[in-house]
């Protein structure tokens, strides 16, 4: 790494438990707090004795990094994966996001659900992409971020990263805050193994809430899913008569497969439907697999739930026409009945699993949870008519909007 170091300001320091916390875990020897609640940090900008002041510090801890505080909300987010500006924009934090993963695909797919809720949007345009030439160290000391919405164990797996890099960040820039494996229970690095625990979702977004001091505003939003897992499973179907599927990207002839049910949050929005798995005995080493027309006739789902599909990556009539002329795919159930689907990102927020969690239900459960409508590439989720919709949308940005 380079040796190159920028401004050293108050704000961006790690304070109090936090430095010590980050410094014992990167030796693989603290715990993380268990609790996820918000406290009060003391104000040590007490101002004159003729002022009132007013706690604004907030306070918040995630495995595997610990606890962490700020003097106030971080203003400036570093963001890599969009789950994490999903959950800024859900909390009413959206413009504090400063760069995103690939930030035309992120943001245009968060935009195309957010349509559907008046007056929530996510100003994506002009952010940079920390991918772009890989994570730089230079270009988190130039974003100048209070907090950073990553996963240290994830970035120490990363070329030109080491423990130390990622302690001089947390130091000189902003702290880390970020959960990576959970997203399919794998396993962490060593050095951060002893400190890491595991979350979903939704407890990943509480815990994020508590770096906003919006705690309330997650559970309101919480109830919301809540109720909406809760009626998916009252109508669910006897296993016996549920689809098989399969969750797969399509490229050049072969099928990047994925599983329906495995723990992890990247599973959000296809767990809680419990469909069969038609790869569900697979165990990939690399968490997917690859295969082919003939195997992919092998096990022929009900259903293909295409990943990226509801992106503007993919063409979703090409993908249909590619499998249909061919002449293996064109015999696939799932082709011949038209069950070939635009499926969300597995780097979904609270949000986009509202809306995920619906577009599946829909997809695989067609006569218990209604129709998915036509899909063309490029439209903005479809106008669900609302007595067929799974959550309500008004309730959602009344939240989003005003904490309601």
């Amino acid at each position: 790494m380079s040796d190159q170091r920028g401004p050293f300001t108050r704000r961006q320091y790690l304070k109090g438990t936090s430095a010590a916390a980050a410094a014992g875990l990167l030796a693989g020897c603290a715990s993380p707090s268990e609790s996820g609640d918000a406290t009060e940090s003391p104000n040590t900008d007490a101002g004159t004795t003729n002022t009132t002041t007013v706690d604004t510090g907030t306070s918040a801890s995630l495995a595997p990094v610990g606890e962490v505080s700020f003097d106030q909300p971080p203003e400036d987010a570093f963001v890599l994966f969009p789950q994490y500006a999903d959950m800024a924009v859900a909390l009413g934090h959206g413009d504090a996001v400063n760069s995103i993963y690939v930030p035309e695909m992120s943001g245009t797919t968060m935009n195309h659900y957010y349509e559907r809720l008046d007056g929530v949007s996510f100003e994506w345009e002009g952010l940079p992409d920390p991918f772009g030439d890989g994570i730089q160290e230079e270009q988190l000391y130039s974003l100048d971020s209070d907090v950073h919405f990553l996963d240290p164990a994830y970035l120490v797996t990363q070329d030109n990263w080491s423990a130390g890099d990622v302690e001089d960040i947390a130091s000189n820039v902003g702290p880390w805050f970020g959960n990576f494996y959970s997203g399919t229970h794998a396993e962490a690095p060593e050095q951060y193994r002893d400190a890491y625990d595991y979350y979903t979702l939704w407890e990943l977004f509480g815990h994020v809430a508590d770096v906003f001091g919006e705690r309330e505003r997650a559970e309101a939003l919480r109830e919301v899913h809540d109720d909406l897992i809760a009626t998916i499973e009252a109508d669910l179907p006897p296993e016996e008569d549920r689809p098989t599927a399969v969750r797969a990207t399509y490229a050049d002839g072969s099928f990047y497969t994925y599983h329906l049910n495995k723990p992890g949050y990247w599973l959000a929005d296809t767990r809680p439907l419990a469909a069969d798995d038609a790869f569900a005995d697979e165990d990939w080493s690399r968490l997917w697999g690859t295969v082919g027309y003939e195997t992919m006739l092998e096990a022929d789902p009900d259903v293909i739930l295409h990943l990226w599909g509801a992106t503007p990556n993919y063409d979703m009539e090409s993908v249909r026409e590619q499998l249909r002329n061919n002449e293996t795919g064109g015999r696939l159930s799932a082709v011949e009945n038209d069950r070939v689907y635009a499926s969300g990102m597995r780097y979904q927020g609270p949000l986009m699993n509202l809306f995920q969690l619906e577009m599946t239900a829909k997809q695989l459960y067609p006569d218990v949870f209604g129709e998915w409508p036509e899909y063309e590439n490029g439209d903005d989720y479809p106008e669900i008519p609302e007595d067929e919709r799974l959550f309500d949308r008004e309730r959602v940005a009344g939240i989003v909007t005003d904490g309601a």
